[in-house]
């Protein structure tokens, strides 16, 4: 379990459920993992496959706007020359925010990091608040769509070097991105450096009580594909365990529309009062 919050930290809020209007049943994040197609790996097309995120089928479906567009799972050792085609909401991610991603936003303090803010839906919104926002993805796509919209976006992987390093007030790790990298761990443990003490993180977890370390690929709906990588599915318990040993305090979680969300903080050092001895400090009684 994760510490509770204490001192300073707001009570841990009670498990809710926010209104959102009804979507149509195709929740396809990364985070979302609905029973996934599968066909034989000889029936793909023969390609030469791009670099992930940057020069594969997910570059192109950001630039059209749509998909498909799938993960696909291959470490499955019981299941040889197949993999399951995990759907990624390619549509949802080009369009505007909608009211789950707004309620999201309205926890935010800037300025604002959105870590793999794809084609920057939530980076946008903000901007157009007025608030301070960076989005960060490694896809020249995903960046070149950001601008586009408004905001801002450096192509950078969040294990970088990055601006303001540890003075970030809220992170955003949204549709499915606690996967990044497939060490839940060392992503938590290096946003925590990222933000500053008290910040926020508002990280979507996926919807099943899921804990996994995949290799995966994308593809789109005609063979196409990347590289593999590595790739993590964690649900609350998970990323709540995750965030523990990063050194993250849960102040929050709800859900909204069957998509699970955590908000953590980053503890403020503690206080440490004068030394009486040191020059200048308070003289003996």
């Amino acid at each position: 379990m994760s510490r509770a919050a204490s001192g300073g930290q707001p009570a841990l809020a009670e498990r809710a459920e926010t209104t959102a209007p009804p979507r149509s049943p195709h929740p396809a994040l990364p985070s979302a993992w609905p029973p996934a197609a599968t066909r034989p790996a000889d029936d793909l097309v023969a390609v030469e496959p791009g670099t992930p995120w940057a020069d594969d089928p997910y570059a192109r479906a950001l630039r059209v706007g749509h998909g498909p567009l799938f993960l696909r799972r291959l470490s499955d050792p019981d299941r040889p020359g197949q993999g399951e085609l995990l759907p990624l909401d390619v549509e949802r991610w080009c369009a505007a925010a909608d009211a789950v991603d707004l309620a999201v936003l309205r926890r935010c303090t800037g300025p604002v990091m959105d870590v793999g803010c794809g084609p920057g839906r939530l980076v946008a919104e903000l901007a157009a608040r007025g608030m301070p926002a960076l989005g960060v993805d490694l896809s020249p796509a995903a960046v070149s769509r950001t601008r586009r919209r408004g905001g801002s976006a450096v192509r950078r992987s969040v294990f970088a070097r990055l601006p303001r390093e540890g003075r970030w007030t809220t992170l955003l790790l949204m549709d499915g991105n606690i996967g990044i990298g497939g060490d839940p761990v060392a992503l938590l443990t290096r946003l925590h450096r990222l933000a500053a003490p008290g910040g926020r993180l508002l990280a979507e977890a996926a919807p099943d009580d899921v804990d996994e370390r995949l290799t995966v690929r994308v593809e789109d709906g005609h063979g196409r594909h990347g590289r593999p990588f590595p790739w993590a599915r964690v649900g609350v318990t998970a990323l709540l365990r995750a965030s523990d040993a990063a050194g993250w305090i849960l102040t929050g979680r709800w859900t909204a529309d069957s998509r699970p969300f955590v908000e953590l903080h980053r503890p403020k050092p503690p206080y440490d009062a004068p030394d009486p001895t040191a020059p200048g400090g308070p003289a003996p009684a």
